[in-house]
């Protein structure tokens, strides 16, 4: 998580060597707009509101290597309709995932689409329409999803679609996760009942996921799926999902009472899996028997792996650069190896709960999973329930003590309550940040899976209310259609950080990795420099603070070649503290030309941000127009636009993200063919003299007010479980 607050110094700074405020917020599947296709693991919607096109066959591929993560979905889809359509395929990407690669296949022969800017692109679309040609536009649909429409697909024939993008990914607390999208968010109930919805692939399903790490690797799991998983070598695994018509791949899970049991043993060992590899007692358990002769794929497939034991802390540096070129393209990790002093004080906690219509399903869950969280605190805690939906209301006037009659008293109001009503996001968190003591450490749980559609909706309106509270805010955003704008504002404003949770999520084991973050004081006041090779455009280029497990990751561009010293100067617990360590960039490295799209995919992230904070200027939808153009990716100002390459040709359109897209293919197979790159610079000076933070490291065991945070978010993940048992029947 980047956390900084380069771009506007008028915002409120925030200092201290302890936090006083902790606001914990879970924002579930934030309400989608009106667009034009049902959400699932991508699928083609005929225009007409007919029945979708059928899914034959999808095939994912994913490389983990070098701090990216590479996902090429390939799908085929049949038009067993008597007559040509026009069709919309919609797909979710994770949140920081940089669409660029799309490919159609004309008349057998794939296409690379091509960037142009969104009206020209649409003009060619519509132009093909008009011919009856074949043409393919993808688009993006605000900060949510992708969507492509396909125009015609033929009667009695199928199209083959393929699908890349790029992502960073951070380890925490020395756990990597991956997370394939394939669930909507499930609160826009009017486009639910209005657009059909296929989650099922006729044939065949595959999901195939290798890692190549450059340090050790214990252990890979997947908490849905039947998965074979296997060990190469000591950093590198493949992991594999796959199923063919009639052997039933069914993406769900059952759970018994037994496997709740284990899985809230949080101190339990790792057991065998009989799919191969070692599944943590913490993880959800992985399907059961099939349950048809189709495919379904409503749940997300979610993968850890887990690094091995007291690996030191380090730098690591990627780079990429084209001979005969001047600048290169520079990804630096910085994994810290930090102790960091516990928090100790006693804390008031504060549960903001969100009581709106769209929680209806899951009402009865949230509060089990009050009362399980109330139940864990410690007797020297106070606690307050806020509740939200057309307004903000409290349970009680004052903060109560944690005592059995309080608890029991506190839960009989809940159950006395249902959900409905609109979603008034600004008056829950007001009504939270007016109930903090300046004396007390304080955490604020807010549970929600609406967007802020009543009273204040806007990022600006947000940040002015924080700004009166040194508060820090820890976001676990669930759900795949999350309003992360938003919650990410917020999140950085407060120099706070951020994580995404799949509803199919091992919620427990992922939220342990908050608690170094919470029990633990941060590294802050942090400034990076590099000498020697002359750096440029970084992003981010400031670092507020980082907490404890968690990595920096700066892009960069870089001019010349050769070594150069990288310093890091951080204040921890008052002192000033100073990390240093030798850098190589080459003169020529084309192992990653991928670095280029991630690059520019955050400094248009950064520029999204301004926008989100003062509004939308011409030179913010320049600058992202001509990042997007220049680096093929998809934004609110360009699309992808696949045509077949005669009408490329006549258009004058040049190949330029064709070319582009070949050689990060020809690097991909490359790479796979090579060993495992290794990419620490600090190995004959270590920058640090501890080993890296892991999960449970820093302070033992869970404490029990951690536990309750933990409890309150697997209540409503057991209540999904149960909704969706008795819906797959």
């Amino acid at each position: 998580m980047n956390i900084f607050q380069a771009l506007f110094p008028t915002l409120k700074k925030f200092s201290g060597s302890t936090l006083r405020h902790f606001l914990l917020l879970s924002g579930s599947g934030l309400c989608l707009l009106a667009s034009q296709g049902a959400m699932a693991a991508g699928l083609l919607t005929p225009n007409d509101g007919s029945q979708p096109l059928e899914l034959a066959e999808q095939h994912v591929s994913v490389v983990v290597e070098n701090g990216y993560a590479i996902t090429e979905i390939e799908q085929l889809f049949r038009n067993t309709h008597t007559r040509d359509r026009s069709a919309l395929y919609s797909f979710p990407v994770p949140d920081g995932a940089a669409v660029g690669e799309f490919t159609f296949w004309f008349d057998g022969k794939p296409v690379h689409a091509e960037v142009l800017e969104k009206e020209a692109a649409r003009q060619l679309h519509k132009s093909q329409q008009a011919a009856d040609g074949e043409s393919a536009l993808v688009e993006q649909d605000e900060y949510r999803t992708f969507e492509m429409e396909v125009a015609p697909v033929r009667a009695g024939q199928h199209v083959r679609v393929r699908l890349v993008y790029v992502q960073q990914v951070a380890v925490d607390h020395s756990m990597g996760r991956y997370v394939y999208p394939l669930q909507d968010g499930e609160v826009d109930e009017t486009k639910k009942i209005f657009w059909s919805r296929n989650e099922q692939v006729t044939e065949a399903f595959s999901f195939n996921l290798r890692l190549r790490s450059a340090y050790p690797v214990d252990a890979v799991r997947v908490t849905r799926g039947q998965a074979t998983i296997n060990q190469l070598d000591s950093g590198e695994w493949e992991l594999n999902i796959a199923s063919k018509s009639g052997s039933g791949a069914h993406l769900g899970s059952t759970l018994s009472d037994a496997q709740i049991a284990q899985t809230l043993a949080l101190d339990a060992e790792p057991v065998a899996s009989p799919e191969g590899g070692l599944i943590p007692a913490t993880a959800l358990p992985i399907s059961g028997p099939a349950q048809s002769s189709a495919h379904t794929l409503h749940h997300d497939i979610v993968v850890y792996w887990r690094l091995a034991e007291n690996l030191p802390g380090a730098i690591d540096l990627v780079t990429y650069k084209e001979p005969g070129t001047s600048s290169g393209t520079f990804m630096l990790t910085v994994t810290p190896g930090i102790d960091l002093a516990p928090i100790t004080e006693g804390r008031d906690w504060l549960f903001v709960l969100d009581t709106s219509g769209s929680m209806t399903s899951k009402f009865g869950a949230l509060i089990d999973g009050v009362q399980r969280g109330l139940n864990a605190l410690q007797s020297k805690d106070r606690f307050k329930i806020i509740l939200f939906s057309d307004r903000a209301t409290s349970l009680s006037r004052d903060m109560l003590p944690v005592a059995p009659g309080t608890i029991a008293q506190t839960l009989k109001q809940l159950d006395s309550l249902k959900a409905g009503g609109s979603t008034n996001l600004f008056d829950g968190l007001k009504s939270a940040v007016k109930s903090l003591e300046k004396d007390r450490t304080s955490a604020v749980v807010l549970v929600t899976d609406g967007v802020a559609n009543v009273g204040e909706t806007k990022l600006t309106g947000f940040l002015k209310l924080m700004e009166k509270v040194d508060v820090r805010l820890f976001t676990a955003v669930m759900g795949n259609n999350a309003n992360r704008p938003l919650l990410d504002g917020l999140t950085r404003h407060s120099e706070g950080f951020a994580v995404n949770v799949s509803n199919d999520d091992d919620v427990i084991g992922l939220m342990m990795q908050i608690v170094g973050k919470v029990t633990h004081e941060a590294m802050h006041n942090i400034d990076i420099t590099i000498d020697g090779v002359r750096t440029r455009d970084l992003t981010p280029d400031r670092f507020s603070r980082v907490y404890q497990g968690e990595q920096l990751i700066i892009m960069g561009k870089y001019q010349g070649d050769g070594p150069a010293r990288l310093t890091l100067n951080a204040e921890i617990s008052g002192q000033e503290t100073q990390y240093s360590s030798d850098l190589l960039f080459p003169d020529v490295d084309t192992k990653n030309p991928e670095l280029e799209r991630l690059w520019a995919f955050a400094g248009i992230q950064e520029l999204q941000y301004q926008q989100d904070i003062v509004g939308e200027t011409d030179d913010t939808r320049q600058g992202i127009t001509d990042m997007a153009l220049a680096y093929g990716l998809v934004t609110p100002y360009t699309s992808l636009i696949a045509v077949p390459d005669k009408v490329f040709e006549n258009a004058g359109i040049k190949r330029v993200n064709a070319s582009r897209v070949e050689r990060e293919r020809l690097a991909r197979t490359q790479r796979s063919n090579q060993p495992i790159q290794q990419t620490r610079q600090d190995t004959q000076v270590p920058a640090f003299s501890a080993n890296r933070a892991q999960t449970g490291s820093g302070g033992g065991s869970v404490g029990f007010w951690i536990l309750g945070f933990l409890l309150l978010l697997f209540g409503v993940r057991v209540g999904l479980e149960i909704h969706d048992r008795r819906r797959d029947g």
